[in-house]
């Protein structure tokens, strides 16, 4: 517990005072006092800490009339006397190790009085501000999302300016954003349930550092607010966190509508308490931001304890059970259904991803199905350009994906181009190295490689890739964006599959101007979803960690492993930290659910999914065993868990669908209104349910390294050793979930790990059938055999 002396010297470094502020006008940060800086305690270096980014820290409590602040006092030392209410404030700070920050919890008490519509704020606030600083609230603003606007709601159509027009800026939704334009006012209010981990930060280009806040979901007055307002001269910016939250306008997808919010009301000995770490460090650019956020990101809500409930094994089984059961004829063509409609949609969300899985069941039956849709792909859905069309109707019709009545040619997207070349690539090299190689067609062959082909015209002829393409003529008609982020993956697979050294060198130059551009200029990836604008999403980050590790593969070069760690650390932003508490009548609170690994979707759809879409995100794993980082290992694990917390089982009813089937909503936000929050769209989806099977697939189940104290397990299973020695490790698994486990292990040593993993390894890992409520004992040697099994 801090004494009175040090609690005294936080606050005057501040600039406290008794002042009243009658309008919700925005403070000026004022000096540190410079007797602070010889002061003894925590208190003192944390302020020391603020005032190398011109910061201060202030406590407030603010009146509110419904949404509408109307009255701010800022305390004087650990008291505020409003009339007949008096204040007092109790502060706890420790010094949070080996992370250049420190740990307060500030407890609110009044001790007479009664208040109405109070809020307390812990409030930081910035002078000498730069709108050129990196503001990121994980999962929902991207450098201050800054950014040209169009629409007002759901996936708005693009103006004409857009369309073949190379110097059209990046344009996004109706989003929170802080404002480029100087006459508007510049404020995000935020809910802490609305971001991917309760934080918010900011990068100096001019003072090389960056800062980071956390702070908890909320405290016993409900969920907090996190906000962030720049002066109207833009010469400074606070950044707030309340309790409870009191915003004005609640976002939407694209939009914002009155917020319902209301601030607490407080009778005698009513106390509240906020617990928040700052950070602040050196910063060479926008990736040491990122790379640092993702190492402190779970330090205060701690780590996650995930649930095991659904051996892989077990989910591919019900998965793949579905898919085959969705393959259908129509008038366009012979297909597994992508979705819960005959129309056929490309790539994305599982048109001739979710056929994968399917391959690799290396079933006669399947194998030929998966034939018929790649004749079909490859024969209906490719323009004259090499690339290929994103939609066709069940009855044939070819249709855009973006239109515009000035502009009638019909586009496709980039990304989904970039997932039919990796993945068709991937199909080919899947069927080779089952031995049927012999199934390949000319025909899927000539479209693999006439796709990368496309992709290397277009980057020749414009540097980039654009977000959507004319597939006849091969013209970009939108530019800008990461929508291409996996097409230099599938051009370093193919590459590799037709010896085409000048389609690798494609691949480096694409990764490197996407690593440029967006991660170290503007620090985040956009476009890649097929429903919203230019906006920031996870789809994109995760498939150019895809691309970056294709690359480190087929060069060997590190830097593309330096690049991947950065592009990780992005990829962590937007994933739930922590398990976040739903309210207590809502479907996941009802099942104990444990979410956090879902990932945030685009700063447009302001939601979580359970997965990547539409991806394994193996490249994560394969990150892990080249850096033995192991917060790579529990980011995956904690993705595949949150996925198996949304799929439907018996007495774990998720969807209105067959058991194993699983939906893409994990809504602890309430952007869709307040009665969506932690409740389940009761239908299904067909990509969830295919990243699900490709985890399953694509991770092993157990990893160790014999002899060198290595021990991970994916699935859902435990893993302990029993003994080890240089050669072997004798190794228990325990099933606790209702259903057998037939586990995958990959067993190897540190030399073996430094080379890339190929992309069908999983076809050798050894499988350990483990029974339900069982226990199995095996040995792995450090060349990945398993014997023994007890």
């Amino acid at each position: 517990m801090l004494d009175r002396r040090h609690c005294l010297s936080l606050l005057a470094a501040a600039g406290v005072g008794a002042k009243i502020t009658l309008e919700p006008t925005i403070s000026q940060a004022r000096p540190l006092d410079a007797g602070v800086a010889g002061a003894g305690g925590q208190a003192a270096r944390l302020s020391r800490s603020l005032r190398e980014l011109h910061g201060s820290l202030r406590v407030l409590i603010r009146k509110y009339e419904g949404t509408t602040l109307r009255q701010a006092q800022e305390f004087d030392g650990d008291t505020l006397t409003d009339g007949p209410r008096q204040w007092h404030l109790e502060w706890e700070t420790r010094r949070v190790p080996d992370d250049h920050g420190w740990e307060v919890t500030l407890t609110c008490t009044l001790e007479k009085g009664e208040a109405e519509q109070t809020t307390i704020s812990v409030d930081f606030p910035f002078k000498n501000w730069e709108t050129a600083n990196y503001v990121m609230i994980p999962g929902i603003v991207y450098n201050g999302n800054r950014y040209r606007v169009i629409g007002d709601g759901y996936n708005p159509d693009y103006p004409a300016d857009m369309y073949y027009n190379p110097r059209t800026p990046l344009t996004i939704s109706n989003n929170p954003r802080l404002a480029s334009d100087v006459v508007m006012p510049s404020r995000i209010e935020l809910e802490t349930c609305s971001t991917a981990a309760p934080a918010m930060s900011f990068f100096s280009p001019k003072l090389r550092k960056g800062w980071i806040v956390l702070t908890e979901q909320g405290t016993r007055l409900g969920n907090s607010g996190l906000s962030v307002e720049e002066s109207a001269s833009r010469e400074s910016c606070e950044f707030r966190i309340s309790a409870p939250v009191v915003r004005q306008q609640v976002a939407g997808f694209g939009d914002f509508r009155p917020s319902e919010d209301r601030a607490s009301n407080w009778a005698p000995g009513d106390s509240v308490s906020i617990r928040f770490q700052v950070f602040t460090f050196d910063a060479d650019g926008i990736p040491a931001v990122l790379q640092k956020f993702m190492d402190v990101r779970k330090s205060l809500t701690g780590p996650t304890m995930p649930r095991n409930l659904l051996p892989m094994s077990k989910l591919a089984e019900l998965g793949t059970d579905i898919c085959r059961g969705n393959f259908t004829e129509t008038k366009a063509g012979r297909y597994y259904l992508p979705e819960n409609s005959k129309h056929f949609q490309l790539g994305w969300v599982s048109g001739m991803i979710n056929t994968y899985p399917m391959l690799a069941l290396n079933d006669p039956t399947e194998r030929g199905r998966v034939s018929e849709e790649l004749d079909f792909v490859c024969s209906r859905m490719k323009g004259r350009s090499g690339f290929f069309y994103g939609f066709i109707s069940e009855d044939g019709a070819i249709r855009s994906e973006k239109a515009h009545p000035d502009f009638p040619a019909v586009q496709a997207m980039v990304r989904k181009n970039g997932d039919v070349l990796f993945w068709l690539i991937k199909h080919l090299m899947l069927l080779k190295a089952q031995g049927h190689g012999g199934a390949i067609k000319e025909s899927w062959e000539l479209a693999a490689g006439g796709l990368a082909a496309a992709f290397t015209r277009i980057w020749r002829k414009h540097g980039e890739f654009g977000q959507y393409i004319v597939p006849e003529t091969g013209d970009i008609a939108v530019y800008n964006s990461t929508a291409g982020a996996i097409a230099p993956a599938g051009l370093a697979l193919a590459a590799e599959y037709f010896h085409r050294p000048d389609w690798l060198a494609v691949a480096e130059e694409a990764a490197e101007f996407y690593y440029e551009r967006d991660i170290k200029s503007r620090g985040f990836t956009s476009g890649a979803c097929a429903d919203i604008s230019q906006d920031a999403d996870s789809e994109s980050a995760f498939g150019l960690l895809e691309s970056f590790m294709a690359l480190y593969q087929y060069t060997g070069k590190w830097g593309w492993l330096d690049r991947a760690k950065v592009q990780a650390a992005l990829c962590s932003s937007w994933t739930l930290a922590y398990d976040p508490l739903f309210p207590a009548d809502s479907d996941i609170a009802q099942l104990n659910g444990r979410m956090a690994g879902a990932v945030w979707a685009s700063s447009q759809n302001k939601h979580a999914a359970p997965g990547v879409c539409t991806s394994s995100a193996d490249h994560l794993f394969k990150l892990y065993r080249a850096t033995g980082k192991k917060k790579y290992a529990e980011l995956i694990r904690d993705i595949q868990h949150a996925h198996a917390e949304a799929v439907n089982m018996p007495g774990h009813i998720t969807t209105d669908y067959l058991i194993g089937s699983s939906m893409e909503r994990i809504q602890p936000s309430d952007a869709e209104g307040k009665g969506a929050v932690g409740n389940f769209i009761k239908t299904r989806n067909s990509w969830t349910e295919t990243n699900g099977i490709l985890m399953a697939l694509e991770l092993p189940g157990i990893y160790v390294r014999p002899g060198e104290g290595v021990l991970f397990s994916f699935d859902h299973v435990e893993a302990e050793y029993v003994r080890e020695s240089r050669h072997a490790a004798v190794v228990r698994l325990t099933n606790h979930t209702a259903y057998a486990a037939r586990v995958s292990v990959l067993g190897e040593t540190a030399r073996q790990s430094a080379r890339p993993l190929g992309y069908t390894a999983f076809l050798d890992w050894p499988r350990v059938e483990v029974p339900a409520g069982g226990v199995v004992t095996v040995r792995v040697t450090r060349d990945g055999k398993v014997t023994g099994q007890t």
